[in-house]
C-alpha cells in the first residue's frame, strides 16, 4: 500500500552528526546518489554508507528537470541501462511505499520531414530489437493521441507522423529522490546535508575519504553522484574529465485544465512538453551553449521554448509563464554517461548524464552501488568506462539527447 497524503510522517529522514570514517562516502544527495545508497544497503548489505551534499537532499538537478521517463535509445548499450531502469520504475512506488506520481502516459516524439521519419523507423526498429516498446504513428494517429498539436497541412513545420513509446511518461521528481532518501535511512545509511565536500582525500593512489566544511572524514570508497559540479571535485583528486558543464532551463506555465495527457518532444522544432498533475504546463528545450556551474539560465533560451511550442500548440498563444529554473548538466563529447572505476583505487564515478540523468535513476542507483559494492564494473556500466574515451569506443547517443530531457 503506498503510503496517502494524510499518512505523511513529520519528518522522512534523521539528521546524523557525522562519524569519523564510513565503509564507503557518496557525493552527491540528489537522485543518483540516493539510490546508490538504498541499493547498496538492501541488495549488498553495506549500510556504513554516508550520503553528502552541499546544500540540501534532493536540491539539484533531481528537482531541476522536466520529470520524463522513456527508454527508447537507439543504441544497444544506452536501451539496456534505461530500459533497466525503466522496469525498475514500474515498481518502485511500491517497494518504496511512496507515491511520487508515476504515470506511464506515452512519449511521442513528433516527426516532420521525410529524412526523420527514415531515422524514426530505424530508431524504432533497433527499440524492437532490444525489446523496447516502441511504434509508428501516422498523422492520423498523432491527431487522434493528441489534439490540440497542430497537424494541418499548412503547419510551419507539418507534422508526418511520429514515433510513441506507450511505457514512457512522467513521474515527480523530488519526491521520487524523498522516497530513496527515506528508505536509505530506515536502512541504516546516514544523510547529512549542509555537508560540503572541498576535497577528495587520496595517498599513494589510494582514496582514504574526504574533507569537508566540518574536517575529514575516512572513506575505504569514495563515489561521485554531483552532476555539474563532478569535474571540480575529480579534478581534486587528480582526474581529469571530458565534461563541460552548462545550465539547462525548463519552465512551468499557469494552472490549467487538463489538455496534454501525453509527454510530445519534437527534435525539429526543438522543445518537449508535458503536462503536470497540478495542471501546469512542464516545458524544456536544449542547454545553453556557455559553460557555468551556476543554475541561472538565459532569456533568449525561454523566448526560443516559447516560440517552438507555439509552433506546435498555436492554442497555448494565451498561456502565462508563472516560473523557470535551470539545473547544471555536466555533457561527455559522445553525450553518454561515465559509470565505473578511476585510476584512483576506491574512487567511482557517476557522470556525464547531460539531461538524461533522471529517467535512469533507480536504474543506474542500482548499477552504481554494485559496481561500487563488488569493486567491478556492473555488466550494464561496462560499456559508459571512462576507458572508452582512450579507445574510441564511444557510445553517439547525440540524437537522442537532440532534444534536450
Amino acid at each position: 500500500m503506498v503510503t496517502t497524503a494524510h499518512e505523511h510522517p513529520t519528518r522522512l529522514w534523521r539528521r546524523p552528526r557525522p562519524k569519523r570514517s564510513y565503509e564507503v562516502v557518496i557525493v552527491g544527495g540528489g537522485g543518483h546518489g540516493l539510490a546508490a545508497a538504498y541499493y547498496l544497503a538492501k541488495d549488498h548489505g553495506i549500510t556504513d554508507v554516508a550520503v553528502l551534499d552541499r546544500s540540501y537532499l534532493a536540491g539539484g538537478n533531481v528537482a531541476r528537470n522536466t520529470t520524463v521517463l522513456r527508454s527508447n535509445y537507439l543504441w544497444d548499450e544506452s536501451a539496456a541501462l534505461y530500459e533497466h531502469s525503466l522496469k525498475l520504475w514500474e515498481g518502485l512506488e511500491e517497494e518504496l511505499d511512496y507515491d511520487f506520481q508515476f504515470n506511464q502516459r506515452g512519449a511521442v516524439n513528433v516527426v516532420h520531414s521525410e529524412h526523420e521519419a527514415r531515422e524514426a523507423f530505424r530508431r524504432v526498429k533497433a527499440n524492437r530489437v532490444n525489446g523496447v516498446d516502441s511504434e509508428w504513428l501516422d498523422r492520423d494517429e498523432v491527431a487522434e493521441l493528441c489534439p490540440i498539436l497542430d497537424v494541418s497541412s499548412d503547419a510551419r513545420f507539418p507534422v508526418i507522423g511520429a514515433t510513441l513509446q506507450r511505457r514512457g511518461g512522467t513521474a515527480r521528481h523530488d519526491a521520487a529522490a524523498w522516497a530513496f532518501a527515506r528508505a536509505a535511512d530506515e536502512l541504516g545509511v546516514h544523510l547529512i546535508d549542509g555537508c560540503e565536500v572541498e576535497d577528495v582525500l587520496v595517498e599513494d593512489g589510494r582514496v582514504k575519504g574526504v574533507r569537508t566544511a566540518d574536517g575529514e572524514i575516512g572513506a575505504g570508497r569514495v563515489a561521485l553522484a554531483t552532476a555539474g559540479r563532478t569535474p571540480i571535485l575529480a579534478g581534486r583528486a587528480g582526474l581529469r574529465l571530458p565534461l563541460e558543464s552548462h545550465p539547462l532551463q525548463a519552465l512551468v506555465s499557469e494552472l490549467l485544465e487538463p489538455i496534454l495527457d501525453v509527454v510530445v518532444m519534437s527534435t525539429q522544432v526543438h522543445v518537449y512538453l508535458s503536462q503536470a498533475h497540478k495542471g501546469e504546463l512542464v516545458m524544456g528545450a536544449s542547454m545553453d551553449r556557455y559553460t557555468s556551474y551556476t543554475a541561472r539560465g538565459s532569456f533568449h533560451v525561454i523566448e526560443s521554448q516559447l516560440s517552438a511550442a507555439l509552433e506546435l500548440f498555436p492554442i497555448l498563444g494565451r498561456v502565462n509563464v508563472v516560473r523557470t529554473w535551470a539545473g547544471v548538466c555536466d555533457v561527455t563529447p559522445d553525450r553518454s554517461p561515465i559509470v565505473g572505476l578511476t585510476d584512483v583505487d576506491g574512487l567511482f564515478v557517476n557522470c556525464g548524464w547531460g539531461t538524461g540523468g533522471f529517467k535512469a535513476t533507480p536504474g543506474i542507483g542500482q548499477v552504481y552501488a554494485d559496481t561500487i559494492a563488488n569493486d567491478r564494473p556492473h555488466p550494464l556500466a561496462e560499456p559508459f568506462a571512462l576507458e572508452r574515451f582512450r579507445t574510441g569506443a564511444l557510445i553517439d547517443e547525440h540524437g537522442a539527447a537532440g532534444v534536450m530531457h
